[in-house]
């Protein structure tokens, strides 16, 4: 069976850009339900393509790259994220912002951004486009938008 389908990444609309909330300040949640048996805590309503959970250890780097169609939201489950972006191509330093447990940040196309972690941190992402590797890497362009000194990071090749 081939997979090829996953490698078609469907451009962004204009239409779709108005439905994205804010990226430069933690996402407004809807309000949990809440009953005897516990809570359902809405997070995103829209059509995805990918869900993955990801652990990542205190004092390591991720991201430090942009895509050029997908976005992403990052709903951290426990720990934090030290997240920095600013516009692709801008020359601006990056804005800094702290994503906690519980909370949520989105990431649209065309910026730049990086996620240190000040401590282990587990966090859920969603995503547009496929996370099937070949997808992802047709999508996404490293950049050095932070510095990996006394980071734990990685780079294509690496094992």
């Amino acid at each position: 069976m081939s997979h090829d389908h996953y490698h078609d990444i469907e451009p962004v609309t204009e239409e779709e850009k108005l439905t994205w909330p804010a990226f430069d300040r933690v996402v407004k949640l809807e309000k949990a339900f809440t009953d005897a048996r516990g809570t359902i805590q809405p997070l995103v309503d829209r059509l995805m393509k990918s869900a993955v959970l990801i652990e990542s250890k205190k004092g390591s780097l991720r991201a430090n790259h942009y895509h050029k169609t997908d976005w992403h939201y990052c709903y951290v489950v426990s720990g934090s994220i030290e997240y920095w972006h600013r516009p692709t191509g801008s020359t601006e330093e990056p804005t800094r912002m702290i994503v906690k447990a519980g909370e949520m940040m989105f990431t649209p196309p065309m910026v730049d951004h990086g996620m240190v972690f000040p401590e282990d941190c587990t966090f859920l992402t969603l995503s547009r486009n496929s996370r099937d590797q070949a997808a992802y890497e047709a999508d996404v362009v490293r950049i050095d938008l932070l510095a990996t000194d006394g980071l734990t990071s990685w780079k294509p090749g690496d094992k």
